[in-house]
């Protein structure tokens, strides 16, 4: 079948960009999806009382959806119209999808087929070794991702009924959240969000299971729907995804929980079933969650420091999670492992890891790192504010978490955690699939020598 001329033209500019620079077409097709959402937000009929938002709380909301982070600058429920909740449910939706999986999408939608340079962007994206798994991977991406919202909305539906909301209330507010929880966003649409109900299982438990089942990845969740039970089947990111997040969510869920168990301005005041949701909510919403059901801003500062570790992480490559991604922790950990026991090579589950993979996940972090310090550099000279504060706030941005200590933001911080939240959810991956593509080959090589280390 012949496409119309548009499109082939449309379709020849699409590849050439991907073939010439595939990482800045992902950051322009992002870039883009963000100034139409800030479009959107910034009509009157965005807003709960039909003035228009200003340009820096409509491009921060925007840019936190589509980034899928859950900052904000004014309250979801109350500020925005209906219409405008739906414009940010709309970007969560699309963020979560991922940059490269949207371009493969569009390439798809526009070809009728899915071609060499769409399966390569997905890829890039999804971290699928071979790109016949590619086409079965957007199915699984948008079949289990709507499947699992849909599966977290019917749990809390009934929920809201209960709590005398009316029918189409109730299932906004269950749709919301189901969508919200799965793509670890953590926007609420109602007043004061989890906060009102502390000690409520039946809204706690169905969206903390959405926000960890979403920081896996869609590869893990394949191999898992794939595999199922048989565990030495699994791949080793599957294997390295799934113990390293239940790791980090029982080390946060322990040490925060112990620390703020007695606290009268956290847990203090809560029963004990109240107290075990918060700990729970406080060891996996750093996954990039965000969400919570106390003030965070009231924590002990050891709290504040444990999560900014657990934010750092983030959750599972190629999910809706941001961070430097588990695996990389992982890698990290297991190298330094083979280096202290004077091990030749990186080895896990039988597997050995190669030396480039090592050293991909060396520079993650670092840039990772740099970033984080150069941001809460500038972010301390615009607030003033106390750098524990600064550095909460700083993580939670480019990990893309959406926990806040409730700082106040003056206009020029609200740019920067902009800026800072594109490059979370962009810059890391798009960076980490630019290194691991540059496989430079030199037939001479130099004398080794080795300086000394430490």
């Amino acid at each position: 079948m012949t496409l119309p001329r548009p499109l082939r033209v449309g379709r020849e500019i699409v590849d050439r960009a991907a073939r010439q620079s595939p990482a800045r077409l992902a950051l322009s097709t992002f870039a883009a999806v963000i100034g139409v959402f800030t479009l959107l937000l910034l009509l009157p009929q965005a807003t709960a009382d039909g003035h228009r938002a200003p340009f820096a709380d409509a491009l921060f909301t925007a840019t936190s959806a589509v980034c899928i982070t859950g900052l904000t600058v004014v309250d979801t429920g109350t500020y925005w119209s209906g219409f405008g909740q739906a414009v940010i449910l709309v970007g969560i939706k699309i963020g979560g999808l991922g940059v490269m999986t949207l371009a493969s999408l569009l390439g798809l939608a526009v070809s009728r087929r899915l071609g060499l340079t769409q399966r390569l962007l997905a890829a890039s994206e999804t971290r699928i070794a071979r790109l016949g798994e590619v086409g079965s991977l957007l199915t699984v991406i948008i079949v289990t991702s709507t499947t699992l919202e849909v599966a977290i909305a019917a749990a809390l539906f009934p929920r809201f009924l209960v709590l005398h909301e009316s029918v189409g209330a109730a299932a906004w507010h269950a749709i919301f959240y189901g969508v919200s929880a799965f793509n670890n966003a953590g926007f609420v649409p109602t007043a004061g969000g989890l906060m009102a109900y502390p000690n409520d299982w039946w809204l706690g438990a169905p969206i903390a299971l959405g926000v960890f089942i979403g920081s896996l990845g869609f590869p893990v969740i394949l191999n898992l729907a794939q595999r199922r039970t048989k565990v030495r089947l699994w791949s080793l990111h599957t294997k390295l995804t799934v113990v390293t997040s239940a790791s980090l969510w029982l080390a946060g869920t322990v040490l925060i929980g112990a620390i703020e168990w007695s606290r009268t301005a956290t847990y203090g005041s809560l029963g004990a079933s109240g107290k075990v949701l918060a700990a729970v909510f406080a060891g996996v919403m750093p996954r990039s969650g965000g969400f919570t059901t106390v003030d965070v801003g009231q924590m002990h500062e050891a709290s504040w420091l444990i999560t900014d570790a657990l934010m750092f992480v983030g959750g599972g490559s190629a999910s809706t999670a941001g961070g430097i991604k588990v695996t990389t922790l992982a890698v990290m950990i297991l190298a330094i492992v083979a280096e202290a026991r004077g091990d030749r090579d990186v080895e896990a589950y039988g597997r050995r890891i190669p030396p480039a993979t090592v050293r991909l996940a060396v520079a993650v972090v670092f840039i990772g790192a740099t970033i984080v310090l150069v941001s809460s550099l500038i972010l301390l000279e615009v607030t003033g504010e106390p750098l524990d504060r600064v550095l909460f706030e700083v993580i939670s941005a480019f990990a893309t978490v959406g926990l806040s200590t409730g700082m106040v933001l003056p206009e020029p911080a609200k740019y920067l955690l902009s800026g800072l939240m594109f490059v979370g959810r962009t810059g890391t991956m798009t960076v980490a699939a630019a290194l691991a593509l540059r496989d430079r080959r030199r037939v001479i090589r130099y004398p080794e020598e080795r300086p000394i280390i430490g």
